[in-house]
């Protein structure tokens, strides 16, 4: 399971440290994609497997199944965690994250977000903030 916040500085060649904590729930490899709110979204292959294959039956007579799964599936990128513990982010999703030298990762249960640190401290500034009345409108779970 991906828990915690840990902040990373990305090296000039792009590459991050993933923390020790996720290491072993990666170890087969990532997929790193686009996700919402101008994060990136860090799959462990077997997870990645499941959205894509969820991906693949969204029907493509509709717009929004063809623009999600293309946001999706062609911004992904493989990436193994190399022998010091990190990974490279290619230069089109830091791109799109803009994440410059400082990054955020933050474990999700399955999956891992990757922030720019400035986003991710406005991000969930906002969030607090609202906390009482997000936990309000979810309170049917």
């Amino acid at each position: 399971m991906l828990l915690g916040e840990y902040q990373h500085t990305v090296d000039e060649k792009g590459r991050v440290a993933v923390p020790a904590k996720f290491r072993k729930f990666l170890s087969g490899g990532v997929v790193g994609t686009r996700g919402m709110d101008s994060c990136l979204y860090l799959y462990p292959m077997d997870e990645w497997e499941k959205l894509a294959e969820k991906l693949a039956k969204l029907p493509i007579n509709q717009a929004d199944s063809r623009a999600f799964s293309r946001l999706m599936l062609a911004g992904a990128s493989h990436a193994d965690i190399d022998t010091q513990g990190r990974i490279l982010l290619p230069d089109y999703l830091r791109n799109y994250a803009g994440i410059k030298s400082k990054a955020v990762l933050v474990g999700l249960h399955n999956r891992a977000e990757i922030w720019d640190e400035g986003r991710w401290q406005q991000y969930r500034q906002s969030v607090e903030q609202k906390s009482d009345e997000i936990a309000e409108r979810l309170g049917g779970l």
